[in-house]
């Protein structure tokens, strides 16, 4: 039952980190190598509801310009892309602007606008009913229904979620309509679909944008994240939480996506106790409850009064003396019985040896996190002294050293447990290779485990009661030990990467980087911008739509709107800070 609990316990460990940002909080630094603001040009945005409108009109405005497009046109091929601008411009490069369009069911055709024969009879192909021509709406690809059916037929996709990609209603036509055309006409019957039809629109940008996700915190915090680079990374939102952008479950680095789902997994579900139960008890051949034996005769009785051999799990009579059971005899060896009990102790007493060491981490970060105010209360002390002293930026660097490195040994534990298991590798490395491997990680965790233990005991020394000389040799320990420390995690993760997740065939194991100045905080899209050349862009559709009351399918004024400019790319990743996760009371606190 203990065992049970402590597996519950792990289940809420992304609530009992607290950030080394709050766990800094108060001390001040000096050092320019950690500064808490995120450097400039961060490869992250935070977008938020007032933001998110411009961060879509970023990308389209791109594609606009790029392929004189109007703003629909230029949609429906960035939601066809998943928003991926520079796949959208490989295609484009690679098969041509006619392909690229085909693929994407955008049509650009002049075609004879509806105006001239406003009075003649139009024939539905849906409804096979005539209609006058001012009733009847004509789309890019040039097929004409009237608008009843049109509307039906535009309310059934946007019931069904298809409202991103709503195609035309003819046989074998893949062209996908106007939005200002199933705006306008959806609108004059039920406009609160309407407004539904453009949330989902402006939604797209994050729900169909594999740069874009919302931010997993709970309560949401209302805002997504938009990324640069590789989307195996780990992001820090503006309120706080820090996650991993790929599987969106907490910064869980240098374990793979795979590796800590199976570990969250293994840690909430019975699957151990299962073991446990396989290991230590016998299941009872009447009512196949497990029994536990609580003595050393090998003759025990199950709740249910059947008695049984503990040796075979055969039924008994109760007959027995201290070396055998009457007519009974179970001296034959079973090769599968033995097999089967001998591993599930085996993989139970693994498991326990991993947990425990991960846990043992977990603790000491919980524990190790309160030094914050004892170290303010040092550092008052030790400045209200007559001391040549004064600097102690060295003791916030410290402690976000030591905070970062114990994160990072805590996260070691779940992937050596898989690296070096049967679950996932069993046939990628020889049971050779894997040992010459394992020795080699366990290594390089052990030195960072030292010098990490060394660094927590010199960071609790009471430095503010001892002699300048003193805490001058702490300060000189305290920045080796964490210029070492930070070496280590480097070296650690070179050889998850390079030495063993590098050598991988079959398996995608991906791992964020690690970064000395900690995960990146995503900075706040700016909501507009200002551009000299807006006149020069192509109307907006909503605004075309909205000078006539039959939509035709093109427009001519001028949009209102907030321009935008090109997205700007590095080649480097910006640093931010700090890796460790919020617990939900100081979210919620702040």
């Amino acid at each position: 039952m203990s065992l049970l609990l402590s597996m519950e316990d792990c289940a809420s460990d992304e609530e009992n980190y607290c950030s080394d940002r709050d766990s800094l909080d108060g001390i001040e630094n000096e050092e320019p190598e950690f500064q808490c603001a995120p450097p400039k040009g961060s490869t992250t945005k935070v977008i938020t509801k007032e933001s998110l409108l411009a961060a879509q009109r970023e990308d389209l405005r791109n594609v606009m310009e790029m392929l004189s497009l109007r703003e629909h046109h230029a949609r429906t091929l960035l939601i066809h892309y998943r928003w991926d601008v520079e796949r959208l411009v490989a295609v484009l490069v690679e098969k041509g602007k006619a392909c690229l369009f085909a693929e994407a069911g955008v049509t650009v055709v002049e075609h004879q606008d509806l105006d001239s024969s406003l009075h003649s009879i139009v024939m539905c192909d849906i409804c096979m009913e005539g209609v006058p021509g001012g009733e009847a709406t004509r789309v890019d690809c040039g097929h004409c229904f009237c608008n009843n059916c049109w509307t039906e037929h535009f309310m059934v996709k946007i019931n069904e979620g298809q409202s991103r990609r709503i195609r035309c209603m003819a046989h074998k036509c893949n062209s996908i309509c106007d939005e200002a055309v199933v705006r306008n006409l959806v609108s004059k019957r039920h406009p609160d679909m309407a407004e539904k039809f453009d949330r989902f629109l402006l939604e797209s940008y994050i729900e169909d944008n594999k740069r874009v996700k919302w931010c997993p915190s709970a309560p949401h915090c209302g805002n997504a994240i938009r990324i640069e680079d590789d989307e195996f990374c780990e992001v820090e939102c503006s309120c706080g939480l820090q996650f991993c952008f790929s599987c969106l479950s907490e910064a869980h680095s240098p374990c793979s996506c795979v590796m800590w789902q199976l570990w969250v997994k293994k840690c909430r579900d019975e699957s151990e106790t299962v073991n446990w139960i396989t290991a230590h008890t016998q299941p009872c051949p009447k009512c196949h409850k497990p029994v536990e034996k609580n003595g050393g005769c090998n003759l025990v009785s199950c709740i249910c009064g059947q008695a049984f051999c503990w040796l075979c799990g055969g039924a008994t009579g109760r007959d027995h003396t201290w070396s055998s059971i009457t007519g009974h005899s179970c001296g034959r060896f079973k090769v599968e019985g033995e097999k089967k009990s001998e591993r599930a102790k085996r993989d139970h007493y693994r498991y326990i040896h991993y947990y425990n060491r991960y846990r043992a981490h977990t603790d000491s970060f919980k524990q190790e996190s309160k030094l914050k105010e004892t170290i303010q209360e040092r550092v008052s002390i030790t400045e209200e002294r007559d001391s040549r002293l004064r600097d102690f930026s060295w003791v916030n660097n410290g402690l976000y050293r030591l905070f970062r490195s114990r994160r990072v040994l805590s996260y070691s534990y779940p992937f050596a447990f898989y690296m070096f298991g049967d679950e996932l590798f069993k046939d990628e490395m020889t049971k050779e290779e894997s040992e010459i491997k394992q020795h080699l990680f366990e290594d390089q965790q052990q030195q960072l485990e030292a010098n990490v233990e060394k660094l927590s005991k010199i960071l609790e020394e009471p430095f503010d009661q001892y002699s300048e000389d003193k805490v001058m040799e702490i300060r000189m320990q305290v920045i080796n030990l964490s210029v070492i420390t930070d070496t280590l995690c480097h070296k650690l993760y070179e050889c998850i990467e390079n030495d063993l997740l590098g050598s991988l065939q079959f398996g995608n194991h991906n791992i964020a980087p690690y970064k000395s100045k900690g995960i990146e905080r995503a900075s706040e899209l700016t909501a507009c911008w200002k551009s000299n050349n807006r006149d020069n862009y192509l109307p907006s559709d909503r605004e075309a739509s909205a000078e006539s009351d039959r939509p035709s399918g093109s427009g001519c004024s001028d949009e209102s709107g907030c321009s935008s400019r090109k997205r700007a790319r590095k080649d480097g990743v910006g640093g931010g800070l700090f890796d460790l996760n919020m617990p939900a009371e100081v979210i919620d606190r702040n």
